[in-house]
């Protein structure tokens, strides 16, 4: 299979709708061609700032006009910042994300704090990303100048259902940060929540937007909504998770290239699911006992099921290791 940015909602809808046991099976000889089967990119993502988000989105638990128990915390000091990825490169993960509760990045003191942060886990030698709001494209060339491997900027549903989650920014916001972004060199990371009451066209809808941007995302994370009491979607139905494999198997077909995260909602997962979720395509993780503010596997129980399933952390920095090898010297985005 090429890579292609022309999908059709069409043709994505019928790769969405195949029989589950054919679409796994699909998914998994597009995986084999493109990817290392045995391995998956660990990642860890610590809140560097949380709650008190302006923004309105139904799901999140740091929105601050939503009573969910989570305190309002100033921006972590960098030593504290290095310690814990220190932690979690000791612990196997090669990627380390960190979050902060912001509509957008505004161009004060915290903001270069943050860049000294990402200089230092840079320095450790893991991919560091940020996922921190809206940004503009003099602040994504900063971010890159500082060692910025990734940025994530999720595109959440599909355009249509969006203002039915979101009202303080548009979809339209969201694509332009991801533009920002990708301008500046820095590898895309979007992808999206299902659960959001949602349709089936929706989810279709939403993997249309990210498989026909100019360039796929290097990351497209995959969530399970985390209901969480206090924000409005606390009442949703859980995900099934049949429903999460066929959204990891379809995404894998379209974007072959993109390392397809098993995000929020492996808590409630078993392992024999979350295999099924590798088989399908999934070959990325967030280990570490809290994504940002909700619960999430820790370490010890990611490596028992690595060493269950026979699978190995990818290595960090692979895509730029394989360009060069291959002759590019600038940093690939896939």
């Amino acid at each position: 299979m090429s890579l292609r940015n022309n999908w059709t909602k069409e043709e994505i809808s019928e790769i969405y709708n195949m029989p589950l046991l054919e679409l796994i099976y699909e998914a998994s000889v597009v995986h084999r061609e493109y990817q290392a089967t045995g391995e998956v990119q660990v990642c860890t993502l610590l809140s560097i700032k949380t709650g008190g988000c302006p923004e309105d989105c139904a799901y999140c638990p740091q929105a601050a006009r939503y009573n969910t128990g989570v305190d309002v915390q100033a921006l972590m000091k960098k030593e504290e910042v290095l310690a814990y990825a220190q932690k979690a490169k000791h612990a196997g993960s090669t990627r380390f994300c960190m979050g902060a509760a912001w509509r957008e990045v505004r161009d004060n003191r915290d903001f270069d704090r943050v860049l000294e942060m990402v200089k230092g886990v840079n320095e450790l030698g893991m991919e560091v990303c940020c996922t921190m709001g809206m940004l503009t494209e003099s602040q994504a060339e900063k971010l890159q100048a500082a060692g910025l491997y990734a940025y994530n900027h999720n595109v959440d549903t599909s355009e249509e259902h969006y203002a039915d989650i979101i009202s303080t920014r548009t979809y339209n916001d969201r694509l332009k940060t991801l533009g920002n972004v990708r301008k500046a060199g820095i590898s895309v990371c979007s992808g999206g929540i299902i659960g959001l009451g949602e349709t089936h066209e929706d989810r279709i809808g939403m993997l249309h937007t990210l498989s026909t941007l100019p360039v796929h995302p290097g990351s497209v994370p995959i969530n399970a909504l985390v209901r969480v009491k206090g924000t409005p979607l606390e009442g949703n139905e859980k995900v099934d998770v049949w429903d999460m494999i066929r959204m990891i198997a379809t995404a894998r077909i379209i974007m072959p290239k993109a390392m397809v995260r098993l995000s929020a909602g492996r808590t409630e997962m078993t392992v024999a699911e979350q295999a099924l979720c590798f088989m399908a395509g999934a070959n990325s993780i967030f280990s570490g006992e809290k994504l940002l503010t909700t619960p999430n596997p820790g370490f010890e129980e990611d490596n028992a099921m690595f060493q269950l399933l026979g699978l190995k952390p990818r290595e960090s920095f692979k895509e730029v290791a394989t360009a060069e090898a291959g002759g590019f010297v600038e940093k690939a985005i896939l």
